[in-house]
């Protein structure tokens, strides 16, 4: 029986990345969206040219009002898909950045981030925990960020940092079901997370690279395979872990 992913933005970057790291490794997936759909489609039809089965629907992870809704959406494609009652990995995922000094950070900004990296990943994984399998898999997303400093990102990454915490918590309470629950913490990535700066702008992303023990900025092809490889059955002793996935950025 296959394995089934739940990926929170999956349509582009370290998401699409991960699901599809995961499709060739025989893995079918859910992917969530909140923009974009057209993206999403392209994933979906590039894990089914792989032979596995995808589905995409769309997602607002930063509106708790409507994940019981989802989740019995849920429910309902488990059955209809997979004639099963449950999933076997959750992939935390969706986000956006913010990059402004800790002074100009106004309440909205501050509350965005929140809303979508902290209280959206608190509760949705809430929503989806009775669908979740016993000897299951969590996998949260968080940031290099919290380990060293940036300018203009003290927001970012205080919401990241909740989220570390939040991953050891659930590994304690969840490691009677056998749940193993991790966080993948990405150094810079040549993605178009934050208007793709590292991506796009070459006295960036030299400037980084040359910060990393690798001397180069990662690509979302790097966090991926990382991200697969802590959800592999393989891995499953791991929990309550922060896995930084940066390059060696300064070490």
């Amino acid at each position: 029986m296959a394995r089934i992913a739940l990926i929170t933005g999956a349509n582009r970057g370290l998401g699409r990345s991960t699901a599809l790291h995961l499709a060739e490794a025989g893995t079918d997936l859910l992917l969530t969206y909140r923009s974009h759909a057209e993206e999403a489609a392209d994933v979906v039809a590039r894990i089914r040219a792989m032979g596995r089965t995808a589905v995409a629907l769309p997602l607002d992870a930063s509106d708790p009002a409507a994940f019981p809704a989802f989740a019995e959406t849920v429910r309902g494609l488990l059955k209809e898909h997979w004639e099963r009652e449950d999933f076997d990995i959750l992939l935390n995922n969706a986000g956006h950045g913010s990059y402004k000094a800790f002074a100009q950070t106004t309440e909205e900004e501050f509350d965005a981030l929140m809303d979508v990296h902290v209280k959206g990943v608190f509760f949705l994984t809430q929503a989806l925990l009775p669908l979740l399998k016993d000897g299951g898999r969590i996998l949260n997303t968080s940031t290099g960020l919290t380990r060293f400093i940036a300018a203009e990102t003290s927001a970012y990454a205080a919401a990241k940092g909740a989220v570390e915490v939040l991953t050891r918590y659930l590994a304690k309470e969840l490691g009677p079901r056998g749940i193993a629950v991790n966080v993948i913490a990405p150094g810079a990535t040549a993605t178009d997370f934050g208007g793709g700066a590292v991506r796009d702008n070459l006295e960036t992303r030299n400037g980084l690279g040359s910060l990393t023990a690798m001397g180069r900025v990662g690509e979302a092809d790097d966090i991926g395979a990382a991200a697969a490889a802590l959800l592999d059955e393989r891995t499953s002793w791991i929990t309550g872990q922060r896995v930084e996935a940066s390059g060696g950025m300064l070490l």
